[in-house]
Parts: structure tokens; sequence; C-alpha cells
């Protein structure tokens, strides 16, 4: 019905109503085609066992459908796992940040070694990010990071990744080459389609302009190109500099208090804004979500699922889905 409406002489008359109906097109065919494919690959097997019973026990073809069945099963479980981002804002963009928590240069380097871990899990999984807003620590890692993240249900898997992370392990800034714990915190929100009206007033905003202090050369330095935004009844400030155009990070600004601004009403509707401050906590010991042990002895392990693995350098590198698929089948709370 709404790819017929799309074929008529006027679908285009009413441009904003005509690119809601495209991206619910787009939407529903995410979801139904993957099931057909998998329909498909289900035939072929099915047919493929068929022949191999009529050409007997020596058939060639059994030895093709013990190669085909673990892509099928894992394309079961992938399908099952999908079936799991059902949340009104699971297939949206997602803006992520990573605070470095208490431990002062350890933090912040546990923070930069975080973001490398999700722009390595961004790039796996074929999604596109930005950075727009990042401050250096004083003598390593990273204070904090913003990013965008763009891709099918990037906040639905990126949620899961939402509180505070625990690392052990011998400091490379301690002479004495003591063990050292240090914490960072994630946050993660959906990015705000265009189709909800979230109402910013002008009045409501304080706008404060300076010259940006990450990277971009010598032109970000000598303009007052980041922007840092102020909602005055709330109290969120929202940083950018990744531009070099204030215009543009005035837009991205913008974008990022709206997501804000929305998590904090949806958290007033489901009456849970204080069960989840109580649950994330401060960015010390007992609030973590995820522990990652370098020494004495190694072992990366969420405190929600009791998913775990040895393989500490794997998941430093990137390799999260684990971790994310056992919160998304059994461990996560209800969706919004």
């Amino acid at each position: 019905m709404l790819e017929a409406k799309m074929t008529r002489p006027d679908f285009w008359d009413r441009r904003e109503s005509a690119q809601e109906t495209v991206a619910e097109v787009s939407a529903i065919k995410g979801v139904l085609e993957p099931f057909a494919r998998l329909e498909g690959q289900v035939d072929d097997f099915t047919v493929l066992g068929e022949f191999a019973e009529l050409e007997g026990d020596d058939s060639s073809l059994y030895v093709e459908a013990e190669q085909t069945w673990p892509d099928l099963v894992k394309a079961i479980d992938q399908l099952e796992l999908v079936s799991f981002l059902s949340g009104k804002m699971d297939r949206n963009n997602a803006i992520l940040t990573v605070h470095a928590g208490a431990g002062g240069t350890e933090s912040c380097d546990w923070c930069g070694i975080l973001v490398r871990m999700y722009t390595r899990w961004f790039d796996e999984r074929g999604y596109q990010y930005e950075t727009v807003d990042i401050q250096p620590g004083e003598e390593a890692g990273l204070k904090y990071a913003t990013m965008t993240v763009q891709g099918e249900f990037a906040y639905g898997y990126l949620k899961a990744e939402k509180g505070v992370h625990r690392l052990v392990r011998i400091s490379p800034f301690d002479a004495n080459k003591r063990r050292h714990t240090s914490f960072a915190s994630v946050d993660v929100l959906p990015e705000i389609n265009e189709d909800i009206n979230i109402e910013v007033s002008d009045s409501d905003l304080r706008i404060d302009t300076f010259r940006a202090s990450g990277a971009g050369g010598q032109h970000v330095n000598r303009t007052d190109s980041a922007v840092r935004l102020t909602h005055l009844p709330t109290g969120i400030v929202v940083t950018c500099q990744s531009e070099r155009s204030q215009h543009k990070n005035r837009a991205n600004a913008m974008r990022i208090l709206k997501a804000r601004l929305y998590d904090l009403e949806d958290q007033k509707r489901r009456a849970e804004h204080a069960a989840e401050s109580a649950a994330k906590g401060d960015n010390a010991w007992g609030n973590q979500i995820r522990s990652y042990v370098l020494q004495p002895y190694q072992l990366v392990k969420d405190l929600r699922t009791d998913e775990e693995t040895s393989n500490v350098n794997a998941v430093l590198d990137g390799d999260i889905d684990p971790f994310i698929t056992a919160w998304l089948r059994g461990g996560q709370p209800a969706t919004r």
C-alpha cells in the first residue's frame, strides 16, 4: 500500500510527508527482507537434504549439507537477535559518550582505550562515525569523547554498553609497577529523527563560541568555530568542536541536545529516572557493568549477564558482540 502511494504523480508534492513514507518503507523492507532471505536458505537446505537422501549414504551432497549448516544456524541466530531490537528507537543512529572517571591519568588512558575499542567495533560493522567533541587528558588518554554513530540498529546494539566500565592492570604510569583500578562511564543516546518534534526555544538557550582545542590545524585554533549550548531550564550542556564551520558545529550540538532532552523526558514518562541514576551511580568501585582484568590474570566479565572471556586483547580490539548479544538475549531491562 505504501509503495503504491509512492508511485502516485503527486507523491513528492508534500516533500516532508514523502520523505517520511520513504523512510517507513525502507524500515519495513529492512525487517522483512532478512526473513525472506532466510526462507530461501532454508528451502535450499531442505532441497539439498532431499537430494542427498535420494542418492544414498555415499552422496557428496551430505558433505555439502554439513558445510552449509553452520551458515544457516548463524543466519537464524542473527535474525533471532534482531527480534530483540524492538524498542521504539532501536533502529536509530546513536550518540555515544565516554567519560573518564575516578583515577586521574589512569582513567583518562582507560577512556582512550575504550574509545579505540568502540571505533574498531564500528569499523567491523561498517558503521560511520564522527567525533563531535573530545577533550584530551592532561598527561595521557582522554577526559571524554562524544561520537555520533550512523548505521542500522546502532542505538539498539550500543545501548547494551551504557554504564561504568572497570579496568584492573599494572599501571604503565607507575614506576613501582603497582596494580591500579580505573573507571570510565559510557552513555548512549538515540539520535532523534526529524519526525519526532522536540521544541527548543531560543530563549531557553545560551550559546557560547570559542576556539576549538582539538585536531584541525591552524584554522581551527584561530577562529571561534567551537560551539557550546546550555539549555537553561535543564542545565544540559553540549559542546561541539569537530567542524571548522561554526554553523555545522551548532547544528551537531543541537542534534545532541535534542537527543538528551528526549532521553530526559523519556525517563520521566517511564518513572525510571531515579532508578537509572542509582544504577549507574558514580564512576567508582561497585557500580560497573563490566570488568576488564589484565593482571594478575586476564578476564573480561559482564556483571549483568556473566558473559566472560579470557581473550582480553580481542575485546579491546572491538570484539564486543558476545557481550552485546548476551545482554540483548536476557540481560536487558524493559525496552524504551
